[in-house]
């Protein structure tokens, strides 16, 4: 899934340069991570990409060995749930008994060895015609994150321990999160999913059958000549969900595998990049060459402006971001809020976005 646009890490990120299209990671884009590491596990014609129309040249230009054919455009935004449906319907055609896997474009993961071990793992248990999700241990109360609670032992896998889910849960307060943390049988949900496409489909026809008919109208027209009129008529009646609400919570075979030592980040906010980076011996993290700092701690400045020297003195937890026509300047434990500036700026008709 690689469709989303720019908030969070505004104003590096914009609506035409998204998180996923951005180099913050050994010079690979988020995207270009995200298809490499599954090198040997997924030849490039098995790896299909669910984005929008303006982002397909330069996903293509980054990524050029995933054929053209495999990027399935998403006429507007309608949700994970919509967009893995799409996936389902171009996969079913390819072949009705697939395993499917569900990965985002925009997470960071570092041990990579142990992230195929989990997937290879993974596709054992959704041949048990579960649907499985990769849970991430949480490391401290995270109101960001759904939480997926754990039941009993089903069986083991290479090795793995695989659980049933009791249960989805939505982002929590800061009271919830707590309780969950201390419960010691909660993960952070990763949107990470492995299931055979017929099972998930199955779930629509179940679950959503609004959808799954919409689903069943485009599958009617995908080798026609009406397929892309037909997919834009009828994407654009489609309700906006989330697979999480509007199939995972209900499902019926869920199982859960522990995804500890992934190093996993969702690269959600400045704040988080502390947690994946490297640092240097003030705690700061610098990207780019033109900036000069005193005194200065526990900070991260990217500085992107090849015209401007930013320089710091006396500061402590500060994110400073400049990309030239933008500067961003804020205590890194507000980052979060970046979000909510950026839906001001959307509100005011912003030329920054």
């Amino acid at each position: 899934m690689a469709g989303g646009g720019g908030t969070r890490l505004w104003p590096l990120s914009r609506q035409s340069r998204p998180k996923h299209m951005l180099s913050l990671f050994h010079e690979q884009t988020l995207f270009q991570m995200a298809a490499h590491r599954l090198d040997g596990m997924f030849p490039p014609e098995r790896i299909f990409v669910v984005t929008i129309e303006t982002q397909v040249g330069e996903l293509q230009a980054q990524c050029p060995e995933i054929p053209l054919e495999n990027y399935l455009i998403e006429p507007m935004p309608r949700g994970t749930a919509a967009v893995i449906g799409l996936a389902s319907v171009a996969l079913q055609h390819k072949d009705p008994q697939a395993i499917m896997v569900v990965l985002t474009a925009d997470h960071f993961i570092d041990d990579e060895d142990r992230f195929r071990q989990l997937l290879s793992a993974a596709q054992d248990v959704a041949r048990d015609r579960y649907l499985v999700t990769l849970g991430i241990q949480p490391t401290f109360p995270a109101t960001g994150y759904g939480y997926i609670q754990r039941g009993a032992q089903l069986a083991s896998y290479q090795g793995l321990a695989v659980y049933q889910v009791l249960r989805f849960k939505e982002k929590p307060d800061e009271a919830t999160a707590q309780q969950l943390l201390a419960s010691g049988d909660h993960a952070w949900n990763s949107g990470m999913f492995v299931w055979q496409v017929d099972q998930i489909m199955a779930e629509f026809n179940r679950q959503m059958p609004g959808l799954a008919g919409s689903l069943a109208e485009i599958g009617h027209a995908w080798d026609t000549p009406e397929k892309n009129t037909t997919l834009q008529r009828v994407w654009s009646q489609l309700k906006a969900e989330t697979i999480d609400y509007g199939i995972m919570e209900g499902a019926r075979r869920v199982a859960v595998i522990p995804a500890a030592g992934l190093g996993w980040s969702d690269v959600g906010s400045w704040d988080t990049l502390f947690d994946v980076l490297d640092h240097d011996q003030d705690g700061n993290i610098i990207i780019g060459k033109n900036f000069m700092g005193m005194d200065t701690h526990n900070s991260l400045v990217y500085a992107d402006s090849i015209n401007r020297l930013i320089v710091t003195i006396g500061v402590d937890d500060l994110v400073v971001v400049d990309t030239g026509d933008a500067l961003l300047i804020c205590r890194k434990e507000q980052a979060q809020k970046v979000r909510l500036l950026v839906g001001q700026l959307k509100a005011n008709g912003s030329k920054y976005l």
